[in-house]
């Protein structure tokens, strides 16, 4: 287990460094004239403009703009958004955005992972009864009709009918989060239902269940003891990323609500060339992705202990 963690933190380092390496190459292919804003780029005289480059290392040789890169994410030295929020610290625009995603996230990864795992096992035993279709076909119409569509309806019943604030609003923000809470948790629901009803449906019909039932064990035992733990299983290898990423934010979700959230801002950071707050947002979605499905991992094995990740040599 030790072996296999330090083995995979390695990996996930690598992985990142990787990730970020590239973009940063990326960014600094871009001309240089992205750096200034448009007042700037009327105002300075082009020996100012070089002046400023310089100050800033956009002249160095791009080995040394690297290195000098790696040391400042060492130091967790992020830089300055110049045109988010200019002159202001990219961990702070970036912090003020992921505490409003973290908390939507959260609730609406728990509501979708209860709400959905409890349809799911509703559908597996209830397979081709009233209940089964209702499901199915709630799973069919969250994958078939356009998410912008849905989102319309859940706004026009939630502001019509139920009278909830239809755009999201610092000064009134718990019912102002319900619709956009929804709306993420909507399409996760479906994919938790779908899955746990596949694979109780794929446990049930296993020989040991039927043995467990010659055995005389009632339903409800192997339901719960043998047929729900063993098909939650490879349904729990993606509960930390599905939360991780939500965490991360939705873009539709969040531009669609208003929200003022992580969702948008990695576009916007882009479209407007604020190289360092896309340098760091990239870092921490490449982050977020690998530990997630390091802590899928581990919590897969959490659940079955009969579950290997490494065998004697250290491979998985």
């Amino acid at each position: 287990m030790f072996k296999y963690t330090v083995k995979r933190l390695a990996q996930s380092l690598v992985t990142v460094l990787i990730v970020v390496t590239i973009v940063f190459l990326l960014l600094r292919m871009l001309p240089t004239d992205y750096y200034f804003t448009e007042e700037q780029l009327m105002k300075f005289t082009e020996q100012q403009k070089q002046e400023q480059l310089l100050a800033a290392g956009l002249l160095d040789p791009l080995p040394k703009q690297l290195f000098s890169f790696y040391g400042n994410l060492v130091q967790f030295d992020f830089g300055e958004s110049r045109r988010i929020q200019n002159g202001v610290p990219v961990v702070k625009v970036i912090g003020d955005k992921f505490a409003i995603s973290m908390k939507m996230g959260l609730i609406s990864v728990g509501i979708s992972v209860v709400v959905g795992v409890a349809i799911g096992i509703l559908q597996a035993r209830r397979k081709d009864k009233l209940a089964d279709h209702i499901g199915t076909a709630y799973t069919i119409f969250v994958n078939a009709v356009p998410p912008l569509v849905s989102y319309s309806l859940i706004l026009i019943f939630g502001s019509r009918v139920l009278g909830l604030p239809s755009m999201y609003s610092s000064r009134n923000v718990g019912p102002s989060s319900i619709l956009p809470i929804v709306c993420l948790a909507m399409g996760s629901i479906a994919w938790w239902a779908l899955w746990t009803r596949r694979y109780m449906i794929d446990e049930i019909n296993k020989d040991y269940i039927k043995l467990a039932r010659v055995k005389g064990l009632s339903t409800q035992k192997i339901m719960t003891k043998h047929v729900l733990r063993n098909a939650f299983v490879p349904l729990a290898q993606y509960l930390p990323a599905s939360l991780l990423f939500t965490i991360g934010g939705s873009l539709l979700v969040e531009r669609f609500f208003s929200v003022p959230g992580m969702g948008p801002l990695l576009t916007d950071a882009i479209s407007r060339y604020d190289t360092n707050v896309v340098q760091t947002l990239v870092i921490l979605y490449a982050t977020l992705g690998v530990i997630g499905v390091f802590l899928g991992d581990i919590l897969m094995m959490i659940i079955d202990p009969r579950i290997r990740l490494a065998d004697k040599g250290g491979s998985r």
